[in-house]
């Protein structure tokens, strides 16, 4: 189909002649004489090239061009002249005409003039076609689309940004830190990590407090923005609601994560209950379970997934430092109150007000440690070291062991008075040897984790190692199955681990039929009597809910003495 082209000229012999020419090589050609006859031929109908003269009755043919500026129209606009110069030349390119010509016209010289002008045009089409897909997915997503520049301001958002957190096209061109974000900052964190690192960041299970809404579970994903050569730019964030699949997992009971903890068993389930039971509950939550269990990422959701998501999240791990370091630490100090303090330090404690503390290995800090620790928890207020005047602070403790502290009161190495101010609620982390159906969801979750990092395309791990890694009674846990991963990953030159590249101590490992191969924690002789009762005594079928031998329970039994029919 050829082009439709639209003649603008005050002289009807021109008029004539250029629609003559025209028609005869099959172009569709309509003709104005004037700028309202052209503006209604405009308004009517589509063209694909425009000549106009710069001389008209009434207004002229650079009026003409403003019009079709004006209206967004992306058809090219030739200017026609019979008295060409610089001024009315460069006006008429400065409002966006794509040529300008003079007369007396040449045939060959129109044509030429019409075959560039149809070139670009089909050129604009294509782009503009490809924008306006880009525009109607950008605008029909579902997930928010943010993107910002390599100076965090806001580039562009679309419809879905502000119903999920809160950013309208009004935020566009203003630093995403000036904006109200009140998921914790992990946008603005992501952000900044991307755009420093130029990788992608992801995370998963995160509540979003936009518009003081509890609940709502969202999904981060922060990639490099690239220009049209490739050149990082900046960088694209998009922000996925999850609380409705959030919702119905939990009503099912079969969440897989929450908030950057992986697992979908019984004991996780209800460790994910606990701490939304606590989440905005304005207590002291003492966290226990073996090292590499995960006691750190419970922290980060009890205080992410509450009222202070918004204030600092400061942790300290107290095995780390000495006694008199761990004060400094914790109070901070003065100038001058010790060898060695040449300014004025501030404490943990002070740079968490308003916030969160997490106190990791609490129960190795000594006794004065310990009394200093108690007034905070009883009265909100402290002493710098070497200082008098009192601190006051609004800060929430969370702390964490992996010791018995029950024991430790016991021994005395641990005060009694602050084992209960610590142990108002707790939350009992299980080992992943009581977990073991959340091995394969880790494994997962590392291998992502892991080919992102070293940049390769490990797809699985083998049937053998998979097995091995159920059996294994890791005593470092999650932790330590990571590490074995990452070792393993280094090693594996091929799509799939195999037990040649796991760790030694792994690879040698062999099952023994005494030891535990299922949930259930065998060394507790309720969890033991519960088994027994569920399979109306039948010792093998107790055995198979527990996953260990016949032999086992048979030892197990005598060794706590159980009867049937005794409580």
């Amino acid at each position: 189909m050829k082009a439709r082209i639209l003649i603008i000229d005050d002289e009807e012999g021109i008029r004539f002649t250029f629609k003559k020419f025209l028609s005869q090589e099959g172009y569709e050609v309509a003709v104005a004489e004037d700028f309202n006859e052209a503006l209604q031929l405009i308004s009517d109908s589509d063209f694909d090239v425009i000549f106009a003269d710069i001389i008209l009755k009434g207004k002229t043919g650079l009026d003409v061009l403003k019009e079709i500026k004006d209206r967004n129209l992306l058809c090219p606009v030739v200017m026609i002249t019979g008295y060409p110069n610089i001024d009315t030349a460069s006006e008429a390119i400065r409002l966006g005409a794509f040529d300008y010509i003079s007369k007396p016209l040449q045939k060959d010289t129109l044509f030429h003039a019409i075959d560039v002008a149809l070139q670009y045009k089909r050129v604009i089409d294509e782009k503009e076609k490809y924008r306006s897909n880009l525009e109607a997915i950008f605008r029909n997503v579902k997930d928010a689309i943010i993107s910002v520049d390599k100076d965090l301001n806001i580039l562009e958002v679309n419809e879905s940004a502000k119903g999920i957190c809160g950013l309208g096209r009004d935020a566009v061109g203003k630093e995403f830190s000036s904006v109200s974000v009140t998921c914790g900052k992990k946008c603005m964190e992501s952000l900044t990590e991307t755009i420093k690192t130029k990788k992608s960041i992801e995370i998963d299970g995160l509540e979003c407090h936009f518009n003081n809404r509890n609940g709502q579970i969202v999904s981060i994903s922060t990639s490099p923005l690239l220009d049209r050569h490739s050149k990082f730019s900046g960088a694209i964030m998009v922000i996925r609601d999850e609380t409705r699949l959030t919702d119905l997992e939990r009503e099912l009971g079969e969440r897989k994560g929450f908030h950057n903890i992986i697992g979908k068993s019984t004991l996780m389930q209800e460790v994910y209950s606990r701490i939304e039971l606590l989440n905005d509950v304005e207590t002291t939550v003492l966290i226990g379970g073996e090292s590499g269990t995960g006691k750190e990422l419970v922290a980060e959701a009890l205080h992410y997934k509450g009222n202070r998501c918004n204030k600092p999240l400061v942790k300290v791990n107290c095995s780390a430092l000495s006694e008199n370091l761990l004060e400094s630490e914790l109070f901070g100090h003065v100038r001058g109150s010790f060898t060695g303090a040449i300014k004025d330090k501030v404490g943990r404690f002070q740079m968490a007000d308003g916030g969160t503390i997490f106190l990791d290995e609490i129960a190795d800090i000594s006794p004065k440690i310990q009394i200093e620790l108690l007034r905070v928890l009883q009265e909100r207020e402290f002493e710098r070291v070497g200082d008098s005047a009192t601190m006051k602070v609004d800060v929430r403790v969370i702390a964490a062991s992996n010791q018995n502290l029950t024991d430790k009161v016991k021994s005395g190495e641990f005060r009694e008075d602050l084992y209960y101010r610590l142990n108002v609620m707790k939350i009992d982390l299980p080992a992943l040897r009581e977990r073991r159906d959340d091995i394969p969801l880790l494994i997962a979750f590392f291998l992502k984790k892991f080919n992102k990092k070293f940049n390769k395309h490990i797809t699985a791990v083998s049937t053998e190692v998979e097995k091995r890694f159920m059996e294994y009674p890791w005593p470092g846990n999650v932790r330590e199955l990571e590490h074995s991963l990452e070792h393993s990953f280094i090693l594996c030159k091929q799509p799939i681990i195999t037990m040649d590249h796991v760790p030694p101590e792994i690879r040698m490992f062999e099952a023994d039929e005494h030891e535990p191969h299922g949930n259930g924690n065998i060394d507790d002789p309720r969890i033991i009597l519960q088994a027994l009762e569920k399979a109306a005594w039948n010792k093998t079928k107790a055995a198979s809910i527990l996953g260990i031998s016949r032999r086992s329970i048979y030892r197990k039994i005598k060794e706590f003495n159980i009867v049937e029919g005794e409580v």
